[in-house]
């Protein structure tokens, strides 16, 4: 169940400035990456051979695919926010996004989200968040950056 629950643009406005709110923690599962491997045609060994990368990777693991990371953006900003009377919602852009650690195969992340903007396009609401990825116990988050949608509240 969401942590925060939006009934329209106004209550959405609200959070301006401020923390939407915490995902939990998800665990990310080489079964994971090997399936987003597959999709995406992206084999490379540092993510899907754990037996080369205990000897030849930097990180004595397999990890995650950086894009894998951000795919679970719309899964983690779902536990936190119920987006309620749309009849529509967009993805629209991503902006200014940096990764800052590397995911080990078996790392626990959860997504942290803030209101960064938003505009009132006759009726749209477009919504920009700031996120932040965040690995239990790392200091150094996944990733940062900034995601778009397009609600079209009803």
């Amino acid at each position: 169940m969401a942590q925060v629950i939006i009934e329209n643009h106004k209550e959405f406005e609200s959070y301006l400035g401020k923390e939407v709110g915490v995902s939990k923690y998800t665990e990310i599962t080489q079964e994971q990456i090997n399936q987003f491997a597959e999709a995406t045609l992206d084999n490379q060994w540092i993510h899907t051979d754990p037996e080369k990368a205990k000897t030849d990777s930097p990180f004595k693991a397999t990890i995650a695919h950086g894009y894998l990371t951000v795919s679970l953006l719309k899964y983690c900003w779902d536990d936190i926010a119920e987006v309620r009377n749309v009849k529509a919602i967009i993805n629209y852009g991503i902006d200014k996004f940096k990764f800052g650690e590397a995911v080990v195969v078996g790392s626990k992340v959860r997504v942290r989200v803030f209101l960064h903007t938003i505009n009132d396009l006759r009726g749209i609401s477009k919504v920009q968040l700031k996120v932040r990825m965040e690995i239990e116990d790392k200091k150094k988050p996944a990733y940062e950056g900034l995601i778009t949608f397009l609600y079209h509240f009803e």
